[in-house]
């Protein structure tokens, strides 16, 4: 919105030309995210706490776990406040990568708020019921995929980029749509799964937030693109905002996160924030680096996969628990060990993502 208000005031004054450059708005859009997560974080929590939406916790679960019973969830709430106001001031509104980022993010922020609302509130154990609740994420990714798919101009848009080979890209076609996805859907539940300690999945969020605003970047700028040998995608540049506002929302919530946490986001802002990384991976051409980057979510999810698929098949289980995190947890590694060890794994992984624009 800013834009077009820096735009008009440029013929008075040419100072106003500087809110043009996209690296500027990306950075205000971090620091006007922040600024909203932390002036908004006290009142949210002091909110949850009078109305009494408290997590509960499972009595299976590590002991360690149960006084963390009472404390105020659907914080995720707070980091959507945050990005929606933070990609509305300084993003371009004319930009379509931008509104489909947006109604990604709050379809799955909805789904998550009735799941959570239902758990916390309405002290409905089962919160939506799985089936409805892989329908409205399916309605979320599958309108995504349709929108790009739709609405991209050229072969670029919808071509399959595998990182460290240089002359590997696979053109999907129409199956861009199922592929899309998938990594929406996927990466929205795998962000989900590792929820599960305080500020373990903000925490990689940011970073790979980071990462893909990096990339987004480099993709929107014909130059760069061609000399690092990546598809060049008009506006998606402007992803940077989106991408900020995420970095900045989610430090803003580590504040009041991080251990012993103040709150939890709920799935109202896991859900939202796993399918927006999911849908700025597909946006840049880099879903199988956010693999990479993301390898402590795809860990998680294949930790319950392996957890649940041995015990079916063998009535054995891998791992004391699933996901991971608890695994470690009850091996004796206190909570915040566990979350630092996670993070500096996502820290070396978005790294090698990184790397994989020069080695290819």
């Amino acid at each position: 919105m800013l834009v077009i208000f820096a735009e008009f005031m440029t013929q008075y004054f040419k100072g106003f030309a500087v809110f043009q450059y996209i690296t500027l708005r990306g950075i205000l859009g971090v620091l006007t995210a922040l600024a909203i997560s932390l002036f908004a974080g006290p009142r949210l929590i002091s909110l949850l706490k009078t109305r009494q939406i408290g997590q509960s916790v499972r009595n299976d679960g590590p002991q360690s776990h149960l006084s963390k019973a009472g404390t105020p969830t659907m914080g995720g709430g707070l980091i959507l406040l945050a990005i929606g106001i933070s990609t509305f001031l300084w993003s371009d509104l004319g930009n379509r990568y931008v509104w489909i980022l947006m109604g990604v993010t709050f379809i799955f922020g909805a789904v998550g708020w009735v799941d959570d609302w239902r758990k916390v509130v309405e002290k409905n154990s089962r919160g939506l019921p799985a089936r409805w609740k892989y329908f409205w994420q399916s309605v979320g990714g599958l309108g995504a995929a349709i929108a790009l798919y739709s609405t991209a101009p050229g072969v670029a848009e919808t071509t399959l980029i595998v990182p460290f080979f240089k002359e590997v890209a696979l053109d999907l076609g129409i199956f861009f749509i199922v592929f899309t996805y998938f990594v929406i859907v996927g990466s929205s539940n795998a962000v989900n799964l590792t929820d599960g300690l305080d500020g373990l999945a903000i925490m990689p969020t940011v970073m790979v937030a980071g990462a893909l605003a990096v990339f987004a970047y480099l993709t929107g700028h014909s130059q760069f693109a061609n000399y690092l040998n990546i598809p060049y995608i008009a506006g998606a540049g402007e992803v940077i905002i989106f991408c900020g506002a995420i970095v900045g929302a989610g430090l803003g919530f580590l504040w009041f996160n991080t251990y012993p946490a103040q709150v939890f986001m709920g799935d109202v802002g896991a859900l939202a924030l796993g399918a927006a990384l999911g849908t700025v991976a597909v946006i840049v051409r880099q879903e199988l680096v956010l693999v990479i980057m993301g390898g402590v979510f795809v860990m998680e999810t294949v930790s319950v996969i392996l957890q649940v698929a041995s015990f079916k098949l063998t009535g054995r289980r891998i791992f004391r628990m699933a996901p991971i995190h608890h695994h470690f947890e009850l091996k004796g590694w206190p909570e915040p060990r566990v979350i630092v060890r996670f993070w500096i794994i996502t820290v070396v992984l978005v790294l090698i993502g990184l790397a994989t624009l020069k080695i290819r």
